[in-house]
């Protein structure tokens, strides 16, 4: 046996020379892949760069120098790639996409709470970002809320103070304008904490409303975070 199951750790052979090189890249691998953060999950290409200990989850069309290792965690250690396999049950941070993610035995599933044995999952997500204040009594997201997904809460902090007529404003969506928050201030920091009190499935994708109170919109940013539960089908 010259590596470890779990890990593919190298081990020491009977009377092997230069016993510290097998030591340090047994103990560089252990540090690459405990507490796992993979760069990405998707970026099929090896960076032009990278940095000692990156570690990338492989996508199955991978190439350059690693062409045939899709599926592989690649972890850049002493100016090369080691390829490390992942087996069902492991965990890992996905740094490019912000999600934890749990690895089904083929790939790594973002958001997962939990998965059956043919692949049904449990997922959270929250789906973060930034919304430009159109000029007018009401401003419609452009990112909406997705769909089919159960919404848990939606909350929003200004990030650039809200200028016009207004006195306040409300969060919501075309059939409840109300429906994550009303009497909002308008300064940098100004936040909602839109938390439903039973939770709204929304079968299909829906924008954000946001709506000015006693007058209209003229600028501002304000960031906005979808809070979501998804549910997934069991494989076949």
């Amino acid at each position: 046996m010259t590596s470890t199951v779990k890990l593919s750790l190298p081990l020491l052979q009977p009377s092997q020379a230069q016993k510290h090189v097998t030591v340090n890249e047994a103990l560089s691998r252990l540090d690459g892949l405990t507490a796992l953060i993979l760069v990405s999950r998707s970026q099929a290409t090896p960076p032009a760069v990278a940095t000692e200990g990156a570690a990338y989850g492989l996508p199955a069309d991978a190439s350059g120098a690693w062409e045939g290792k899709g599926g592989a965690v690649a972890l850049f250690l002493n100016e090369g790639w080691v390829f490390v396999s992942p087996t069902r049950g492991w965990r890992a941070w996905i740094a490019d996409e912000n999600a934890p993610a749990i690895h089904d035995g083929a790939n790594w599933r973002a958001g997962a709470l939990a998965l059956s044995a043919s692949g049904a999952g449990c997922f959270m997500h929250v789906r973060e970002f930034e919304h430009a204040v159109a000029p007018g009594a009401t401003s419609l997201t452009s990112v909406p809320i997705p769909g089919p997904v159960m919404v848990l809460a939606v909350t929003a902090r200004v990030i650039e103070p809200l200028t016009g007529t207004l006195s306040g404003w409300r969060l919501g969506s075309a059939d409840a304008e109300d429906r994550f928050g009303s009497g909002m201030g308008l300064a940098a920091g100004s936040f909602a904490n839109g938390l439903l009190s039973t939770p709204m499935t929304y079968f299909e994708p829906e924008p954000l409303l946001l709506t000015a109170e006693d007058g209209e919109f003229a600028a501002g940013v304000v960031r906005i975070a979808v809070h979501y539960f998804e549910p997934s089908l069991p494989g076949l």
